[in-house]
């Protein structure tokens, strides 16, 4: 069953799109949540596990999904200080849509440009 657009649904309003795009929004995010779908990770291996992300943009990025409700950060208090991140329920949902976007992106043509 195919959704149909709703009319009334444009950028800037409450539309269920536009939601979806806010909480993702940001170069590493889907990178992130991908690599939680394996289940929980520190901060360090996610950081060895996406390239090119900087420390304080993986830090920036989680906040965010943190606030959108997509990860959940636990800390424990020993030392050195132990934090986890794990998608909670909301996030998890996301693996059908990481799924599909894996799909479509191996059917585009070869990204021939320079990455930042």
């Amino acid at each position: 069953m195919t959704s149909k657009p709703d009319a009334s649904c444009l950028p800037g309003e409450n539309c269920p799109v536009t939601r979806a795009v806010r909480a993702l929004d940001g170069k590493w995010k889907l990178h992130i949540v991908f690599h939680l779908l394996d289940g929980t990770k520190r901060f360090g291996e996610l950081r060895r596990a996406i390239p090119g992300v900087t420390q304080q943009m993986l830090t920036s990025q989680l906040r965010e999904l943190e606030a959108s409700g997509i990860v959940v950060r636990r800390v424990y208090a020993q030392a050195p200080p132990k934090v986890e991140y794990s998608l909670t329920p909301l996030g998890a949902g996301l693996r059908a849509v990481t799924d599909a976007l894996g799909s479509w992106g191996r059917n585009l043509p070869e990204d021939r440009r320079p990455t930042d």
